[in-house]
């Protein structure tokens, strides 16, 4: 089962950090993500939103160039790459394995001009490198679907600064 974890920061620029710490974590296997999402609220009060490619996409584009290259290999392979990568990238995001949109909305627009928020889908990860992951920075959590003692922690690593 996946989790959601939206975290706020008092900074436009650490939300992008943390996710990238994640990124690498990601890399070395100790997290898996189905999906993520910067939001940034400018000094102006706009919204930024920089949503990475869901899991569901990424399934779907792969799925759909294996099966296009299947079918059309035997007379025009390249096309039939290209063609069932595009379609496979829209039916799988079409089955929306992501981030609800209202939800980014709602959060987008609590937080304060300068502020920033990471919203992150995990599938897996191992809990004692998450927390190492997140100890360098200081943020809020806005909501999860944590068990609540693991949320308690997370909590604490944010609480300050290490």
């Amino acid at each position: 089962m996946s989790n959601l974890i939206v975290i706020t920061f008092d900074n436009s620029d650490e939300a992008s950090q943390v996710r990238e710490a994640i990124r690498q974590a990601e890399g070395r296997g100790q997290i898996s993500l189905d999906d993520s999402a910067v939001v940034v609220k400018d000094e102006a009060g706009k919204i930024h939103i920089k949503n990475q490619l869901d899991r569901g996409v990424k399934v779907g584009a792969v799925a759909g160039g294996v099966i296009g290259l299947l079918l059309g290999g035997l007379f025009f392979p390249l096309a039939g790459l290209l063609t069932g990568v595009a379609g496979g990238a829209a039916v799988g995001a079409l089955t929306d394995l992501g981030i609800q949109k209202s939800f980014v909305k709602e959060v987008a627009e609590s937080l304060e001009p300068g502020n920033s928020a990471l919203f992150i889908i995990v599938r897996q990860a191992d809990p004692e490198a998450a927390i190492a992951t997140l100890r360098p920075y200081k943020g809020e959590i806005y909501h999860t679907s944590l068990s609540p003692d693991l949320e308690e922690r997370l909590r604490q690593v944010l609480k300050e600064r290490k």
